[in-house]
C-alpha cells in the first residue's frame, strides 16, 4: 500500500534529539511497514500540549509521564481539570535530563538565591529539578532559590544563554550545545535521583480503544527504530537522519548526541517498556511536591501495558 494511502497518526512532540526514533521510523519506512504513517507536530510547552491532547487535536503525545500523572490527578497547570482519559502506552527514555548552569556556577550550592527555570511549575520535569536541589541542601519551599516558568527546552536554553536565569534542566542536544558554549553541566538527573521514567507515548483511552491497530503499529515501529539505532553499523546513516530532521545541528553536536542518547547504560530504553522503578520515582516526587497534596501509589491509573504486550 502506498504511504499516502495509509492511516495517519498525528504525534505531538517537544523539539530535541529524543525524537530520533520517530525520525528513523518515518525515514526508514518502519511506520509504513506496520500500517501507519506519522505526522509530527511541535509544541512550545506542556500546557499547550496537554490542552491540545484533551481536545483531541492529535493522536499521540511524546511527553513526560509526569504530565500524564498530573492531569489524571487534576494537578496539571492547564485549566482543563482532571483528565482520567489520559494514559501512557509505551516508554521511551529517562528524559536524558542534565542540570545546566551559567558559566559562573561551579556547584549546586552556588545556586542559592539564584533564579532557575522550568517548563511548567507543577508538571513535567520541574519536580526532578526541585529534588536535585533538595538533595543538595536547597529547599524551594524555604525560598532558597527562585523558580520561573520559561517554556519548553528551546525557550529555556535561550533564556539561560541570554542570562535571564542561572540554571535549568536540558537534554540532548541542548545540554551539549550549552557545554560547548561554556555553560556548566553540573549533574545528570538519574545520577542524583536514580531510575526515572521520562518520555512516554501517551494517548486518550477512548481514542486508543477505537484505534488499537494504530497504537500497536506505532509501538512496533518505534521499537524497530530504536533497535535499528542501537546497531553500530547504522551509526553514519542515523546521524544523517538526525541532521536531516534538525538541519541546524552541526556534525559535532550530532556525534555527541549519538554518544549520549545511545549510551548503553542510560540511552533510549531498548524494549520501549515503561520503567516501573522509574514510574515509582515519578509518583514519589509527585507525592512530595504535587498540589493538592496526595499520596500516589497506583501506577495502573496512568498507563495500560496491554498495548505494549500485544505489540509483542
Amino acid at each position: 500500500m502506498p504511504h499516502q494511502d495509509l492511516p495517519v497518526v498525528t504525534v505531538n512532540v517537544f523539539p530535541g534529539g529524543f525524537n530520533w526514533g520517530l525520525y528513523v521510523g518515518r525515514d526508514k519506512g518502519f511506520f509504513a511497514e506496520h500500517g501507519i504513517t506519522i505526522e509530527m507536530q511541535g509544541t512550545p510547552n506542556s500546557v499547550t500540549q496537554m490542552t491540545d491532547l484533551s481536545q483531541g487535536k492529535f493522536d499521540i503525545a511524546m511527553t513526560a509521564v509526569d504530565n500524564i500523572v498530573a492531569y489524571v490527578e487534576g494537578q496539571g497547570e492547564a485549566a482543563i481539570g482532571p483528565q482520567s482519559d489520559f494514559m501512557a502506552v509505551m516508554g521511551s527514555d529517562s528524559g536524558f535530563l542534565s542540570l545546566v548552569t551559567s558559566p559562573s556556577i561551579t556547584a549546586i550550592e552556588g545556586l542559592a538565591g539564584k533564579t532557575l527555570s522550568v517548563d511548567a511549575m507543577t508538571t513535567g520535569y520541574a519536580f526532578v529539578l526541585y529534588e536535585i536541589m533538595r538533595r543538595n541542601g536547597l529547599d524551594k519551599a524555604k525560598g532558597d532559590y527562585g523558580i520561573v516558568r520559561a517554556g519548553g527546552m528551546v525557550q529555556r536554553w535561550n533564556a539561560l544563554a541570554g542570562g535571564q536565569h542561572a540554571a535549568t534542566l536540558l537534554s540532548a542536544p541542548y545540554n551539549i550545545i550549552a557545554k560547548n558554549a561554556g555553560f556548566t553541566e553540573l549533574a545528570k538527573a538519574t545520577d542524583v535521583i536514580g531510575p526515572y521514567q521520562g518520555n512516554v507515548a501517551a494517548v486518550r483511552r477512548s481514542w486508543a480503544r477505537q484505534n488499537r491497530p494504530k497504537v500497536l503499529g506505532f509501538i512496533k515501529a518505534y521499537r524497530r527504530s530504536i533497535a535499528w539505532l542501537y546497531e553500530p553499523v547504522n551509526r553514519a546513516e542515523a546521524i544523517e537522519i538526525l541532521r536531516r530532521a534538525l538541519p541546524q545541528m552541526t556534525g559535532e553536536i550530532a556525534q555527541a548526541s549519538y554518544a549520549e542518547l545511545l549510551d548503553p547504560a542510560r540511552g533510549f530504553f531498548r524494549h520501549c517498556d515503561i520503567d516501573r522503578a522509574g514510574l515509582a520515582c515519578v509518583l514519589q516526587l509527585r507525592s512530595r511536591y504535587g498540589l493538592p497534596s496526595r499520596s500516589l501509589n497506583d501506577p495502573e491509573r496512568y498507563c495500560d501495558l496491554s498495548y505494549a504486550a500485544d505489540a509483542g
